[in-house]
């Protein structure tokens, strides 16, 4: 694979290579990850991100794992590095566990081979949600021709087109769409990422500051924000990227929908509400600094959180795979696993 086209994710049966998302958008640079430490690492720094692309990348990562020393008490530290890299996405739990229980249940002669076509599938499976999430919400918005998004939700973020830029896109597939683009502090995900990703598309976008957002919801400057996710709690609160808690607020406010779309795989029916969900407290130098550049005195105290909750009564619909809970409730939540 070459630098111009490299993928988000792409697995060769043997290594996972990823575009280092801390580079873009003025480098396109691959790493190739050989285990799960060195996925890990990845997760942490950022390297890969999108709660759906993570837990792939961490089931590949466990999978190298196992097929370079296939043992239970190997499988279990590769397993144990990879779910504490990052808390507050469900997904990346969720893939792990599935590759070791189907490790473990395979015994060691053929554990290898079993972690391998587990994580395959998992990835298989992520991108037909995406499209299928896709389809899902252009049919909840038809009509809808601006948007307001957060973060970053297309395919460096998740399977296939992506989350809520998956959304979006198969909006612009049926006509023209304007999307409003908030920069996302403190990494700038949307400034760096989803700018990229609408700007191959050929999409009409406009970046703005994340306190622009409210104001401009309030003018009337968009028809219905929607967001990705990166847990979702049994009643239908949601974890994401800080910031959405407010953009909810302001769409309630303005009267438009506000829609959440990820995969049933960032569901966590054990958790009953958002008020279990953990939210990292990421580096206060990502907020202090900018490329290096210190924006404000030297050892000012920061907070980092890097997600906030947006309780369920805020949300017009969640979107998934398997169709749309509007509004999600508990019961909802839960009809929509049983499908």
């Amino acid at each position: 694979m070459t630098e111009r086209d490299a993928a988000p994710l792409a697995w060769d049966g043997a290594r996972l290579r990823i575009l280092d998302q801390t580079r873009l958008p003025f480098e396109e640079r691959v790493i190739e990850l050989r285990g799960a430490a060195d996925t890990a690492d990845a997760i942490r720094s950022l390297s890969v991100r999108g709660a759906p692309l993570i837990g792939v990348a961490a089931a590949y990562g466990l999978a190298m794992e196992a097929t370079a020393a296939p043992s239970a008490g190997a499988l279990e530290d590769g397993w144990q590095v990879l779910r504490d890299s990052r808390p507050t996405g469900a997904n990346l739990g969720w893939a792990v566990d599935r590759v070791r229980d189907v490790a473990l249940a395979a015994g060691p002669d053929a554990m290898a081979a079993a972690a391998r076509g587990e994580a395959e599938a998992i990835h298989a499976e992520e991108d037909e949600a995406s499209a299928r999430m896709a389809e899902h919400g252009a049919e909840l918005l038809a009509g809808v021709r601006r948007v307001l998004t957060h973060c970053n939700t297309g395919a460096l973020a998740a399977g296939g087109r992506g989350t809520a830029l998956g959304v979006i896109l198969a909006l612009a597939d049926r006509g023209a769409v304007r999307v409003l683009v908030d920069e996302t502090r403190p990494l700038l995900q949307g400034g760096r990422l989803t700018v990229w990703e609408l700007r191959r598309a050929g999409v009409e976008h406009e970046l703005l500051a994340d306190g622009a957002a409210a104001g401009l919801i309030s003018r009337g400057e968009a028809d219905a924000v929607v967001v990705g996710c990166d847990r979702v709690a049994a009643n239908g609160d949601v974890a994401n990227k800080v910031g959405t808690y407010a953009l909810a607020l302001a769409a309630r406010a303005a009267g438009i929908p506000f829609v959440v779309a990820g995969p049933t795989s960032s569901i966590d029916a054990e958790l009953d509400s958002g008020a279990g969900i953990p939210i990292e407290e990421r580096d206060p130098d990502e907020v202090r600094r900018a490329g290096g550049t210190l924006l404000t005195l030297e050892g000012t105290p920061c907070r980092n959180p890097a997600f906030d909750v947006t309780p369920a009564e805020l949300i017009t619909a969640f979107v998934c795979e398997r169709g749309v809970a509007q509004p999600p409730s508990t019961s909802a939540i839960a009809a929509l696993l049983n499908r």
